[in-house]
């Protein structure tokens, strides 16, 4: 508002008034005396009007400025805002203009300018300062994902603007998440010293779904078919968990572009999606989808043909070649594909800048699409320099030694995607890594670039779980995997369970005295308890305690493949309880007792060094070594023990798998592994040296679950003196000399919220068998075994009854001890059978279903299997899971 006055106009006006005032109050009896008196003579002409024109009104000058209600702001601050100035003239423009001024610095709720005789007074009123933000309301999105688009932060001034603005952010932030039914009210809590708090109620209501998609124009193909080409999905209670049926524009203009696709492979060069309309429902919650389609007519290939300008093609040899013939049904993918391809071939011999370009030539009355591939005329392309960024711990030699091109060779795709694939199977980047190819100083140069991302490469891990393999498990470990950033791995770890304890110091070094040589060597201590089951419960049988060490060096013979020499030095100490299976004989001995022990586990006690050289060789092709998506790895694998130690034996092991990647995240992957051993110089395989096989090599049995065994069935004596088998009975896994494995396994990929999570899901089936050993001596009890007899003092042994026709072996006591009590029966007879069973060839095949997951608390695998074939006595497990541990 602008208060002005100005007097003499004021004045002038104001005498006008006034004398309209006085003539109007003269009596009309004083003109009728006059009248009467006057002599009668013409009336005199009365003199024409004069129009006096009103006098400018004066221009005042500025005396002095006034600032009035400041209170954060300084006076001097409030005058640098406007271009009023003392001793200029003061005019309603110049007020007009120092309104508009005040108010776009956003800083004042209200302003007012008047002028009292050349004296301005600026009267403000200032917006209050936000004290705090307060979000109510907002349950699916979090603060800290809101408060970072809100532009109003504590400590700023208030204005209307920018609420407005903060309001249509966090409703955009809703619609991102299809919420379109959200609102946001703010509202403003007054506080003392002009201060504010800004509160933002929030109604995040419902997920707007996509209730229907309708499809117009649709002959050749029916509306389900290309529903299933759509990312977007219509809500149904099938489809709870999927995140598809939420409506998402960039999702919908990405359907569009899936039709065309769908349409184009099928050969309808034409088509085209007329329109795409989304329409939300008046209650806001669900969406209704449009798409208007116009297919077109069905295209064949014509002529097919490659023009190659590059002296080193021949474009007849190379369309013989293309994967699509004349009369086939057209492709648009599959010639995207071939482009690539063609593009890949001349990348190969050094054309890096090749440009394949395809020439259509469409005949709408055949209908039939010819397409000429014409190779542009490139010139051969030599590498200028390779530029690494990005790497801050890393040493550059690292990553330079993975490069299959050096600088001054000739260009060649292929080794520039190898030397991508190197790179990322280190471990050390991002996953998305890729080699960029940028022009160089001239045409016929070009420049490499890698810009990587380090991500952290040392471990600490504590994990404890539960597995049901190993029961109680806990595991700690701290690995460096680019020890001092010179890609040398230094790790140390040690794990404990109820069955086994280990620990294991690892060094490697990939490249020693920077040439291509690789280096490594483990010391370890390995403590195993081996078990069979006696019914469902497991009981230690021997217990094998392994010192040792292994160093071993690779050469690489050719890009993919590498020559591994290694030498093991092993302590081996397997023992028995003396408790459980000694006894003394005839004789008078004391020693392992085949009846209670088995021949074959009396074989493998004692203590023996095992002195073992081997050699490898590995093919690898693989895109990356720890987790692959295409390529194939084989490996041959031949070690020898006998160089010094006790044990002499000649093994062999064979492996190979290959990788697919299907598209869309799909990964199919074969492998297949086997391997023979065998004793020379009169040596016989011991038990501890054999293959043994189950889970987790094959899936749907247990730990040692497949391969030969010998199952001990116990029996019991009726009143009659009639034996009959009991239910109970112990197994024990023998190994074999002789195995194979294969499986299948498809990786299925999940929404990048699982993946984030670590979530791989497959489905897969396995297959293998262990077989070939000698068959031990089984004992036939029917007439009753003596079990146990003496003790090493000569003592008759008695075990306390179980009374289910078992024996407490555990707890012992002699002749001497018993005095006759009745507790304490006689445990020297115990009647039992033993069968030797599952030395087979024949494969055991299981299918299933899987998951792996990086949990939180360490690596998570559970498979659900189902068995197709086996054999008798092998353990089928149908739910298998491992916390804690890798797997």
């Amino acid at each position: 508002m602008v208060r002005s006055t100005d007097a003499r106009r004021a004045s002038q006006l104001a005498a006008v008034l006034l004398g309209t005032t006085i003539l109007a109050g003269v009596p009309e009896a004083a003109f009728a005396q006059d009248a009467e008196q006057a002599p009668e003579v013409a009336p005199a002409a009365a003199p024409a009007p004069t129009e006096t024109p009103d006098p400018a009104p004066a221009v005042q000058t500025i005396q002095s400025i006034r600032v009035t209600g400041a209170e954060r702001l300084e006076p001097q601050t409030v005058m640098s805002y406007i271009d009023l100035r003392i001793g200029q003239p003061y005019s309603k423009a110049a007020a007009d203009q120092a309104l508009k001024d005040l108010y776009s610095t956003e800083l004042f709720k209200d302003v007012q300018v008047t002028n009292d005789g050349g004296n301005v007074t600026i009267a403000i009123q200032e917006n209050p300062v936000v004290n705090r933000i307060i979000l109510e309301g907002n349950k699916r999105i979090k603060d800290d994902k809101i408060l970072p688009e809100i532009k109003v932060a504590p400590r700023q001034i208030f204005t209307r603007s920018k609420i407005r603005a903060d309001v249509a952010r966090i409703i955009e932030l809703y619609k991102r998440q299809g919420r379109y039914a959200a609102t946001v009210e703010p509202k403003m809590v007054m506080l003392d010293q002009n201060r504010v708090d800004i509160v933002f109620e929030i109604t995040e209501g419902p997920k707007s779904k996509v209730r229907q998609i309708n499809i117009i124009g649709n002959e050749h193909f029916s509306d389900g078919k290309l529903r299933g080409e759509m990312v977007t999905k219509e809500a149904r209670i099938t489809r709870i968990f999927s995140s598809g049926t939420s409506y998402d524009p960039d999702r919908m203009a990405f359907d569009q572009q899936k039709l065309r696709q769908f349409y184009l492979t099928e050969g309808y060069a034409d088509f085209r999606v007329v329109s795409a309309v989304a329409e939300l429902t008046p209650d806001k919650k669900d969406f209704i989808i449009t798409y208007v389609v116009e297919e077109g007519k069905r295209y064949k290939f014509g002529d097919v043909k490659v023009e190659s300008q590059l002296r080193d093609f021949d474009g007849e040899k190379l369309a013989k070649n293309l994967p699509m013939k004349a009369g086939d049904w057209y492709n648009a993918k599959q010639v995207e594909d071939t482009i690539d391809s063609l593009n890949e071939t001349a990348g190969a011999f050094g054309y890096a800048f090749a440009d394949v370009r395809p020439e259509y030539d469409r005949n709408k009355e055949d209908l039939t699409m010819g397409i000429t591939f014409v190779i542009q005329e490139a010139p051969r392309v030599y590498v200028e320099r390779i530029d690494i960024n990005g790497n801050t711990l890393t040493q550059d030699k690292v990553i330079r030694r993975e490069f299959r091109l050096a600088e001054g060779d000739a260009f060649n795709s292929l080794q520039v995607k190898r030397s991508t694939n190197r790179i990322k199977s280190l471990g050390y980047f991002q996953e998305k890594f890729e080699v960029e190819q940028k022009p160089g100083s001239g045409e016929d140069r070009i420049i490499l670039e890698a810009n990587v991302e380090e991500k952290p490469t040392g471990e600490l891990q504590l994990s404890a779980g539960f597995s049901s393999l190993e029961s109680f498990i806990f595991q700690a470990s701290v690995r460096q995997r680019n020890f001092r950033g010179r890609g040398q791995t230094v790790g140390l770890s040690g794990s404990y369970s109820r069955y086994s304890k280990s620990v294991q110091a690892s060094f490697v070094e990939p490249y020693l005295f920077d040439k291509n040589v690789s280096l490594g060597v483990d010391i370890y201590r390995r403590d195993y308890n081996s078990f069979n089951y006696y019914n469902s419960s497991r009981n230690t049988t021997y217990k094998q305690a392994t010192t040792g060490f292994q160093v071993r060096a690779g050469v690489p013979l050719t890009e993919y493949v590498t020559a591994i020499g290694r030498y093991t030095l092993n302590y081996d100490d397997v023992s028995l309880s003396s408790n459980q299976f000694y006894s003394t004989d005839e004789n008078g001995v004391y020693g392992c007792d085949p009846l209670r022990a088995g021949r074959y586990l009396c074989e493998a006690i004692g203590k023996r060094l095992s002195s073992i050289l081997g050699l490898s060789l590995v093919y690898d092709t693989l895109d990356n070594r720890i987790r692959p998506s295409r390529g194939e790895t084989a490996s041959i694998n031949v070690d020898i023990a006998g160089l010094g130690g006790d044990v002499k034996y000649a093994r062999l092991r064979a492996n190979a798998a290959k990788y697919w990647s299907l598209g869309s995240g799909f990964i199919f992957s074969l492998s297949a592994e086997g391997g023979a051993i065998t004793g020379y110089g009169g040596d016989e395989i011991r038990l501890t040296d054999r293959f043994y096989l189950g889970e987790p090599q094959i899936r749907g049995f247990g730990i040692r679950g497949v391969g030969p065994r010998v199952i001990r069935q116990y029996l019991s004596q009726d009143e009659n003196g009639d034996y009959t088998v009991q239910s109970n009975k112990s197994d024990d896994a023998l190994g074999g000399k002789y195995y194979y494995m294969g499986r299948a396994e498809l990786e299925i990929p999940l929404g990048s919220g699982a993946r984030e999570m670590g979530l791989r899901p497959s489905i897969f089936v396995d297959t293998g068998a262990v077989w070939n050993i000698k068959a031990p001596d089984t004992i036939d009890c029917g007439a009753g075994c003596f079990i146990g007899t003496r003790d090493s003092d000569g003592n008759q042994l008695y075990y306390p009854a179980n009374g289910d026709g078992t024996f407490d072996t555990t707890t012992t006591t002699t002749s001497e001890q018993t005095n006759g009590t009745d507790n304490l029966a006689v445990g020297s007879t115990q009647y039992f059978t033993e069968r030797f069973v599952g030395d087979s060839w024949k494969p055991r095949v299981a299918v299933g279903f899987g998951v792996n997951w990086n949990s939180p608390f360490g690596p998570f695998r559970i498979n659900i299997s189902k068995v197709l074939l086996k054999e008798d006595g092998d353990d089928p497990k149908t739910f298998t899971f491992n916390v804690g541990t890798q797997f």
